[in-house]
């Protein structure tokens, strides 16, 4: 069979260009021992792939140039040779950006469609859940009680940290998001107490009327501006939580830092980054506890779905712009 996938052609320089990427045909390969052939139905585009696409030093390796790149995947498996996997099965795995994946059978989680829609596998029951679970209950020692503060907050990741603060008796949640639109939605479907849009003017000054009374935990997803406004709002012992800064991922020289560090030192604050490989011991806890949330109807998501391989580049730079609300998805 007839396979397309991405691959990375050149490193790109500030944003990233479609000249730097090309999708080739290629042939699928039998699954060897061990192995299983899946085709893919959804796939993920996620932020810290732009990372990838540079040779610097990070905490995984970067794409090779002239070879497929990788991203999360559900698909059905059309091919075994794994003991446990069989033809008809969907598996979670991490051989995305292509229409069909010859994958190791360790690298594949089965996965049930009856119990949630696929493409939620990739997104509120997947890594972006996880992420925003573990990043605001471990990283940033959420409490009940807690002032909380959610940049990125109408995308898959931020959404859903917003929500289970809530959920987990915040006094009270704020969001920023890129759009009226988006800060309509925080408020009026995942239940935020306040958000505004920081294209609207300073955060800083956005922050502090939002939260007049200070933030106890700052979840970040953009840094820039945004995490030196949590800085000046944070209160006594706040905790700040970094999960991504897409607002510097494109930059093309060194983004400057917060000008006021200093204020930690009164606030006794504290900053911690943190990848979601790390927490996957809560994965059971996890999917325990936001699985009832969904299936409840108590945490609410939306993914914004591109149709297409050939889109697949498209979806990954869109979400770069803040073109999507919730998960972006490609569905094949």
């Amino acid at each position: 069979m007839i396979n397309r996938e991405w691959h990375l052609l050149s490193r790109p320089v500030g944003w990233p260009k479609p000249e730097d990427f090309a999708l080739v045909e290629t042939e699928t390969r039998a699954p060897a021992e061990g192995q299983v052939l899946v085709r893919n139905k959804y796939l993920s585009v996620d932020p810290y792939m732009r990372g990838r696409m540079s040779a610097r030093k990070s905490y995984t390796a970067p794409f090779e140039l002239g070879k497929v790149m990788q991203g999360g995947a559900v698909g059905e498996i059309v091919e075994s040779n794994a003991e446990g996997l069989a033809v008809g099965d969907h598996v979670l795995h991490f051989g995305g950006w292509r229409e069909y994946a010859t994958i190791d059978a360790k690298g594949a989680v089965k996965v049930d469609p009856d119990l949630a829609p696929l493409s939620t596998y990739l997104g509120v029951l997947g890594m972006t859940g996880l992420t925003a679970y573990a990043g605001l209950l471990r990283t940033a020692s959420f409490k009940e009680g807690d002032s909380v503060f959610v940049s990125g907050a109408a995308g898959a990741v931020g959404s859903q940290v917003g929500q289970i603060a809530k959920l987990k008796g915040a006094s009270r949640v704020i969001g920023s998001a890129g759009s009226d639109e988006k800060v309509k939605l925080l408020v009026e479907e995942y239940g935020f107490d306040a958000a505004f849009n920081y294209k609207n003017g300073p955060v800083g000054q956005q922050l502090r009327e939002a939260a007049p009374d200070g933030v106890d935990v700052y979840f970040d997803n953009v840094g820039g501006e945004h995490l030196e406004a949590a800085i000046g709002s944070l209160n006594e012992r706040g905790r700040i939580a970094i999960c991504g800064m897409i607002s510097v991922y494109n930059n093309t020289e060194p983004a400057p830092g917060p000008q006021n560090l200093s204020r930690l030192i009164q606030t006794r604050g504290r900053i911690e980054g943190f990848l979601v490989g790390d927490h996957y011991d809560l994965q059971p806890q996890f999917v325990q506890e936001v699985g009832g949330w969904v299936a409840s109807g108590e945490l609410k998501y939306r993914e914004t779905v591109v149709e297409g391989i050939e889109n697949n580049l498209e979806a990954f730079l869109g979400q770069l712009r803040g073109e999507n609300t919730g998960k972006m998805i490609v569905k094949l």
